[in-house]
């Protein structure tokens, strides 16, 4: 089956972007749940706890999505020089990346992987990525070179961690289409916030209406957890400050 194109509808203007990305860029997890659940989305937009970051942070952006399949070919036998050219065809030919040539600022990329235990991501192309300026990664597979990545400090937050690359383990499927990722369904354009709660994901059509309820719940717990610190003689810090 040929891979699916991206289609232009789900574009989100750059007006539209900016607007989301400042509303949202103060929000915690716990904040946007409280948004979504004021407005009755209660069954929606968490992904399920074994989405997990690498290491403490806070990370927000529009999706981008890209889907990849298990790889049901044949691994023929080769020797090792044959086997690191087979490698450069695969990369080209059944597991490309697409969707990097397509990242902008403010994008969080969404990668359904399928559930497979590859580093479809690592230290190397994950940076590529952030340079062209993706705000965080999102993956229902595996990331390899997790040390490095940690060190880059790249928001990523991923099922497991991994040790192979992706040949003869996973296929290109798809870019810029519905992805299923920890539980939840992620279409081109929707908000994702993500720290170290975990990944919601915001349908863009409520974005605007759940950060506005999600800032007022946040500047109702800043207000009261403010008045512990002082009442505590704790020095404030940028949790509890307007």
């Amino acid at each position: 089956m040929a891979p699916e194109e991206g289609c232009p509808l789900v574009a989100v203007p750059k007006a539209e972007r900016e607007e989301i990305l400042k509303a949202y860029a103060d929000l915690r997890v716990a904040d946007v749940r409280d948004g979504m659940d004021t407005m009755m989305l209660h069954p929606i937009g968490s992904m399920r706890p074994e989405i997990r970051p690498l290491w403490r942070t806070h990370a927000c952006g529009i999706a981008r999505t890209c889907r990849y399949l298990p790889f049901d070919g044949a691994i023929p036998p080769m020797t090792p020089e044959e086997y690191w050219k087979w490698v450069g065809r695969y990369y080209k030919e059944v597991c490309p990346y697409p969707w990097m040539d397509d990242v902008q600022p403010g994008d969080f990329c969404v990668i359904d992987q399928s559930g497979v235990n590859a580093g479809l991501m690592g230290s190397n192309n994950s940076l590529n990525g952030f340079r062209k300026g993706a705000r965080g990664y999102v993956t229902s597979g595996g990331v390899r070179d997790t040390d490095e990545l940690i060190l880059q400090k790249i928001p990523f937050w991923s099922a497991m961690c991994s040790q192979s690359m992706v040949q003869g383990r996973l296929r290109f499927d798809a870019k810029d289409v519905p992805v299923s990722v920890g539980g939840v369904l992620v279409h081109p354009g929707d908000v994702v916030v993500a720290d170290g709660d975990g990944v919601i994901v915001v349908p863009r059509s409520a974005a605007l209406e759940v950060a506005r309820h999600a800032a007022a719940e946040h500047k109702r717990d800043k207000a009261g957890r403010r008045k512990l610190y002082e009442q505590l003689g704790r020095e404030l810090d940028e949790t509890v400050k307007d």
